[in-house]
């Protein structure tokens, strides 16, 4: 039975987001490693390789899917109750010790960590998507940004079908992968998972690829928003958290920013759960920094107004929620408050259509896709 790596390394195709270097090396531009990679060898991410002085890359499966509430990505400012079909595939340039998607990020890191390939076609995942009601194709699960070849081919057909587009990504993007994407992705949530850079080389990166993502990707038109999850004693200091919002608004005090609380998962057990005083206290800083929208996220109905939209005009109260369900919606059909008639940012429908799910739920397949076996 053949290794989860050999596996993967048949379900691959040219990749696109490269260039040929001298000596049979080639640079990748997926992610902000930018690696430079030997032949036979593989990039930090584990699923990009050189083979023959060609760059090959993941195609023609999915780690996993799953029909989410928009909210759970979160978006806040796109499409409210909307149903998110969300696909992942294996691997990501990060290894963060607490990730809650370890069993397919870190499926060729650690070896507990198996989940076998699901062989599909883009146009399969689009009409199942289409049939399980969702609105939103979002890539996810793992780091989008080293699958984007994969996740462009099924926004072609998604598009084509009349559906929205997102990532759900770590941020740690190049320009060369934000304007293969441009075309092709509506909404862009990043993960600003601190704002020193000595965390974020613990985590397997640097923080200045991300800074630089997200002021490209809102000069050029994406819905981003952005999400830190707030751990106690890695990232939740009032000095931490005031030059992180800071930054944030510096891009745009419209930029939705989610504070939510970590709990103990994967590899990271020392810390205890994050608080909802601590939520409360990192708001009251990002507002003070001058952002807009702030909402806390991972404890339902214990942070008050945070998850709810308020109109930052005169305080009217647009979008009520607890967790991932809508409570009221009160949005115009142009996006403005109905009280002031301010504008809100965001990419909103004409009418809320309800909501058919407020809690993840996994898809029944239109067609059952063969699950590759994996020797553990």
């Amino acid at each position: 039975m053949a290794t989860l790596r050999e596996l993967l390394h048949g379900l691959v195709r040219e990749g696109e987001l490269y260039e040929k270097m001298d000596r049979g090396f080639v640079r990748c531009f997926a992610c902000g490693h930018c690696c430079r990679i030997p032949d036979g060898q593989e990039g930090v991410c584990k699923v990009r390789f050189n083979e023959g002085g060609k760059l090959y890359i993941p195609w023609g499966y999915v780690g996993g899917a799953q029909c989410d509430p928009i909210e759970k990505k979160p978006f806040f400012h796109a499409y409210p109750g909307a149903l998110a079909y969300s696909f992942g595939m294996l691997g990501c340039d990060l290894h963060c010790s607490y990730c809650q998607n370890w069993v397919t990020s870190q499926a060729l890191r650690d070896s507990s960590a198996i989940s076998s390939p699901l062989r599909v076609s883009p146009k399969e995942m689009v009409q199942d998507a289409l049939r399980q009601g969702g609105k939103v194709l979002v890539s996810t699960y793992n780091e989008p940004l080293i699958t984007s070849e994969w996740a462009v081919a099924i926004f072609k057909e998604a598009r084509a079908a009349g559906l929205v587009t997102g990532f759900v990504s770590n941020g740690n993007g190049t320009p060369q992968v934000l304007e293969y994407l441009q075309p092709w992705v509506d909404l862009y949530k990043v993960d600003l998972k601190s704002f020193d850079d000595r965390h974020y080389r613990q985590l397997g990166g640097r923080m200045e690829p991300i800074l630089q993502s997200i002021r490209r990707l809102h000069e050029m038109g994406f819905w981003v928003e952005i999400v830190t999850l707030i751990i106690p004693g890695f990232n939740d200091s009032d000095e931490e958290l005031r030059r992180l919002t800071e930054f944030v608004a510096s891009v745009s005090p419209d930029i939705p920013w989610h504070v939510t609380a970590f709990h103990k998962d994967y590899k990271m057990t020392d810390p205890g759960n994050t608080s909802p005083e601590t939520l409360f206290r990192a708001a009251e800083i990002g507002k003070q920094a001058g952002l807009r929208f702030i909402y806390a996220g991972n404890l339902p109905g214990q942070v008050g107004d945070l998850e709810n939209t308020r109109c930052p005009a005169c305080g009217e109260l647009l979008v009520e929620r607890c967790g991932y369900y809508i409570l009221s919606y009160r949005l115009t059909p142009e996006g403005a408050c109905p009280q002031c008639h301010a504008r809100i940012p965001g990419r909103w429908a004409k009418e809320f259509q309800g909501q058919i799910a407020d809690h993840p739920f996994l898809p029944f397949l239109t067609r059952r896709p063969k699950r590759v076996r994996v020797n553990s």
